[in-house]
């Protein structure tokens, strides 16, 4: 057991879903249905899911395409989603102006 890697992963999945569309929606879950636990276990089953396919999908397809491309599209893949979040974000700024 690579206890480095595990360790590693934690980190980096917590800070990056700190603060989260997905914390936020379990957030809201828990406050419509006042049950956290059952919230909890449902979500914990997503992102386990979730994450066992991007593992799996990510050992697969590495196989066939080299890590710096998977680094470069990914990269160019968040940039798009930051240009239409922001597009999408613009309007409802300038109106608070």
């Amino acid at each position: 057991m690579d206890w480095k890697v595990i360790l590693s992963s934690f980190c980096i999945l917590f800070l990056a879903e700190l603060g989260d569309k997905t914390q936020l929606a379990v957030f809201t879950l828990v406050t419509q249905n006042k049950k956290p636990i059952p919230v909890f276990i449902g979500a914990s089953l997503a992102l386990i899911l979730v994450t066992y396919i991007g593992a799996f999908f990510g050992n697969l397809v590495t196989k066939y395409i080299p890590t710096y491309i998977l680094k470069l599209l990914s990269g160019i893949l968040f940039l798009i989603i930051g240009i239409f979040v922001i597009k999408e974000a613009v309007p409802d700024v300038l109106k608070t102006l």
